[in-house]
């Protein structure tokens, strides 16, 4: 698949401090990237040079073979995570201001508009000031401001702040609706129930460097235990399990997926197959369900994070620059 996105060897200094240190990463054209990492990890300052924000010390930054650039930021729909909208501007001229600056068609924009302003609720609302908008609707503006030019390379920097759960909903349908399309997407949220589920790719990134990069699915692979979840029609005697040698430990769980009988988890000793612990099982009840335990985002992510602490410096890397962030 296409890279659209190509990062070599980036790194960047505030001063005496290393807000990224060599790092590299490449995007597939049409994958939606989870961004990920604590506050101060570097996320913040690698989505401005992206977006030719910042400037680089070393390496090289590609969008779609190019060099960084004005000329590629028409590629671009930039929602960073300090918002900036113009309180007396209407909606419909406050879209159409950011849609002009990307260089978009203004017919073809109007059109986009009245799509995304029905999806979000907003239709007929156009005429309306921006300061007379709730949070959660100037969130809405700022969002189909930033995609209102069909960029092929989408990045929301902390897009669910502010929303409640049925708008988070109308974000994450949006959200689709770009994918199918074949819009590149990075998303950067400490939301990880919808990044795990709409994300195809993460990078993990902590004190300026990536640690974890690829493919969601061969991360959780690579990051799994030997949990193993059970479901049987009768209850099994925990006790003779324990004693086959075969598991390192076992108890009662909770059915999932409103299944019923009873739930175990256990973890398995290394050496011993799956098949041959299910006909050990098997021979006392019969399985209704039986799974691998793989770990959710949040386990990847709290494992990766929590080794080691946050410094002040860190945290320092990410101080807001002067340029004008309402320009996406």
């Amino acid at each position: 698949m296409e890279t659209i996105l190509k990062i070599e060897n980036v790194t960047k200094r505030f001063s005496e401090v290393v807000a990224l240190d060599n790092v590299s990463l490449e995007v597939e054209q049409g994958s939606i990237l989870g961004l990920l990492g604590p506050n101060g990890a570097g996320k913040t300052t690698l989505l401005r040079i992206i977006n030719g924000l910042l400037t680089i010390d070393s390496g090289s930054v590609r969008i779609l073979g190019k060099d960084v650039s004005l000329a590629t930021s028409g590629h671009i729909g930039y929602m960073p995570e300090e918002r900036g909208l113009y309180d007396n501007m209407s909606i419909e001229n406050q879209i159409m201001f950011f849609g002009l600056l990307k260089g978009g068609n203004e017919a073809r924009m109007k059109e986009v508009m009245a799509e995304y302003l029905e999806l979000f609720n907003l239709s007929g609302n156009e005429k309306r000031k921006v300061k007379e908008l709730s949070k959660g609707n100037q969130q809405k503006v700022q969002i189909i401001s930033t995609l209102v030019h069909e960029p092929e390379l989408v990045i929301l920097d902390e897009p669910f702040s502010g929303f409640d759960p049925i708008n988070g909903m109308l974000l994450q349908e949006l959200i689709d609706r770009l994918h199918e399309r074949g819009t590149t997407i990075i998303l950067s949220s400490h939301n990880m129930h919808a990044v795990e589920r709409m994300c195809s790719h993460i990078a993990l990134v902590n004190h300026g460097h990536i640690l974890v990069n690829g493919r969601l699915e061969d991360i959780k692979e690579a990051n799994k235990t030997n949990d193993l979840i059970f479901t049987c029609e009768k209850k099994i005697d925990m006790d003779f399990i324990k004693s086959s040698r075969m598991i390192r430990d076992i108890k009662e769980d909770v059915c999932r997926d409103g299944r019923k009988g009873f739930a175990y988890r256990l973890v398995k000793m290394p050496e011993v197959s799956n098949a041959a612990l299910v006909r050990e099982i098997a021979a006392q009840s019969d399985i209704t369900h039986f799974e691998e335990a793989l770990p959710s985002l949040n386990d990847i992510f709290l494992q990766y994070t929590t080794s080691t602490e946050q410094t002040e410096a860190a945290l320092d890397a990410e101080e807001p620059i002067t340029e004008n962030l309402t320009i996406r």
